[in-house]
């Protein structure tokens, strides 16, 4: 992927005017993935997963609209795709109030960073941590 900032304007909808520049996680172009190559079993369910190279494309177009609250979404979405699913899920449930107290929250925000290189999301849980301590959402310890 090119240094060069994608433009709303100019380079939405991406894939049919950058499709270029798309790529799914296991290399395959969009133009790679047909209804046929699906039947015949070249193209797998991996192959259609979104990579963290496209929701970045697609927040630079959020970013170049105004949109900064989308791109984010976009950002913080690219993150996640190195976590396995099962970690997520726990993570959610640990997000849910009274499941977690303020050091179950602050470990997995550590966790995202440091295993995962997820800074947006480790930030995100720091915050929730904050804000469930000043609301008392957090899990009484006993």
């Amino acid at each position: 992927m090119s240094d060069k900032k994608l433009n709303a304007q100019k380079d939405y909808p991406l894939a049919q005017k950058r499709p270029d520049l798309l790529k799914t996680p296991t290399g395959k172009k969009l133009n790679d993935i047909t209804l046929e190559k699906v039947m015949n079993g070249e193209v797998k369910p991996e192959d259609v997963r979104i990579s963290p190279e496209t929701l970045e494309l697609q927040a630079q177009i959020s970013d170049s609209d105004g949109r900064k609250a989308v791109s984010r979404n976009f950002r913080r979405a690219a993150e996640l795709i190195a976590i396995p699913d099962k970690r997520l899920l726990e993570i959610y449930n640990a997000l849910r109030p009274y499941r977690s107290s303020r050091e179950d929250l602050i470990e997995i925000a550590e966790e995202l960073e440091e295993k995962y290189d997820a800074e947006i999301n480790g930030a995100f849980i720091r915050e929730a941590a904050e804000v469930y301590d000043k609301r008392k959402k957090l899990r009484k310890e006993e």
